[in-house]
This record gives structure tokens, sequence and C-alpha cells, in this order.
């Protein structure tokens, strides 16, 4: 197996580009670092292009099925730490392409659940959000105006690979809302400022979960085509929690209330 020690080698130099928004879009590829989100790009149909091992930092013996053998590369501890965005790097890094899904190729099951996001802007908080989905088993995440993408390095570590477990689309407010319509899937909008608790509507129904930004909140658009608008109780001296904390609580309180529906 080919090894790599030099940081000028044209691949390393390549793979430290794609840390970049443009470089990403222009080449519509991406980096997956670790073992435990690699295989589970594996398992969603990634297609991997080359994939970097660091055997000094490898701990056990782990394999990684699904990868040929021509698109691995060994690299010194040195070059893996230039790769690496992580600070306890497990030397598994792969460059990737990436998977789109559109609207209408969406698979739901009978009685769906659709977190829409609008405007999130930090990936941390985009990933912790995915990696709540996945817990929930969310059919779907919709990205309305997106301030960060989806394969951002920041976003795949947050969501610990569930990115990969959902399908997740990118499309305008008209696009979605038109979709929702279609499938006569019940909007609900999270506001401060509505009257409603969320553990206090029904989610036992088709059901898309839209949330905004933790700074703005949601647009004049989604709360003017919201079947109803609901909010979190706020029993302290701040006004709203994290986005990503309020993205779980919403989405676990529908996952009870079909779990209790089940059981009765």
């Amino acid at each position: 197996m080919e090894k790599i020690t030099s940081l000028q080698n044209p691949k390393i130099k390549q793979i430290v580009k794609l840390r970049q928004y443009k470089e990403r879009q222009n080449t519509g590829c991406f980096i997956i670092e670790g073992y435990r989100e690699l295989g589970l790009a594996l398992m969603s149909g990634i297609e991997i292009i080359n994939l970097f091992l660091c055997s000094e930092l490898i701990k056990n013996e782990k394999r990684i099925l699904g990868v040929d053998q021509e698109v691995i590369t060994e690299v010194s501890e040195k070059v893996f730490s230039k790769l690496s965005c992580r600070e306890n790097p497990d030397g598994f890094l792969a460059e990737a392409k990436m998977k789109e899904y559109k609207l209408a190729e969406m698979q739901l099951s009978q009685n769906s659940l659709i977190l829409i996001l609008e405007a999130i802007e930090k990936p941390g908080n985009l990933g912790a959000i995915l990696r709540s989905a996945d817990a929930a088993g969310v059919d779907a995440i919709i990205i309305n105006n997106p301030k960060t993408d989806i394969y951002n390095p920041n976003v795949i570590r947050a969501s610990q690979g569930t990115l990969f477990t959902k399908q997740i689309v990118t499309a305008c407010f008209s696009e979605t809302l038109a979709w929702l319509k279609e499938k006569k899937i019940k909007i609900f909008a999270t506001t401060s400022k509505a009257t409603k608790i969320y553990s206090k509507v029904d989610f036992c129904q088709p059901s898309a979960i839209v949330m905004g930004a933790e700074d703005v909140g949601l647009g004049d658009n989604w709360l003017e085509s919201a079947d109803e608008k609901i909010k979190i109780p706020m029993k302290g001296k701040i006004s709203s929690l994290n986005v990503s904390v309020s993205a779980a609580v919403i989405i676990f309180e529908a996952l009870r209330q079909r779990e209790l529906k089940v059981k009765s």
C-alpha cells in the first residue's frame, strides 16, 4: 500500500482545500472523518473516492467494509494531523462524493414526521439537530435558506455521522410548502409568540415541525402558513433555548405521543 509522508503531496493538498465551502461546491466532494462516521456513510451508499489511514492512530483492529483497496492510502501521523479537523483523530479520513435528495424522491412512512430548519447558521447546532432527528426516527429533514452546508466537517462531527442516516433536502419555502400541502402534512411552526404549548398539540398525524434560527426565529412566510404555532414555555429569565435543544424537546414529544397511541 502506498504511504504518503509529505505534506506537499497533491492528494493531501486537495483534501485540505475541501475544508472550504467553495471547494466543496466546485468539486461536489467533502471530507468524512472518523471510523463511526465512515461506517454510517458507507451503509447509506456514499461513494468513497479516497480513504486515508494512519496506522499509528488506529486503536485495535478495525476493518472498513465496502471500500475498494485501490482507493486506500496509508499516511504518516504528521500528514494525518494536517488532514484532520479533530483534537483526537482516530486514523480514518475519507474524500467522498456528495449525495443529494430531491423533495420528489423522498420516501415517507405512513405517519410521517418531518423536521424543517430555516436559516440555521452554526454547524454544531445543525449537527446536533441531525443527531436528535436520527434518534427520534424523523423521516426527513428539509433545510430552507441554508446558512451552512450540511457537508461542513463540523456538521458531520456534531451529528456523529447521523447526517448519512437521514433524507436531507435543501429547498426554498414555496417548494417546501407546496410539497407539504400535497402530502397532507400538518405544519407546526415554533415561535416564542405562540399561545399553544408544544405538548398540548396532536403530533399523532403526519406532521412537520418548523424551526428557525435562534436570533431571529422563523420568517413571516412560515408563521402565516402554519396550521398551528407552538412554543416551549420558559420558566426562567431567558426567552428561548438553544435551537438544537428545542428541536430535541419537540421531536421527542412527538415520538412520546405516537408511542403512547400505539400502546393504547
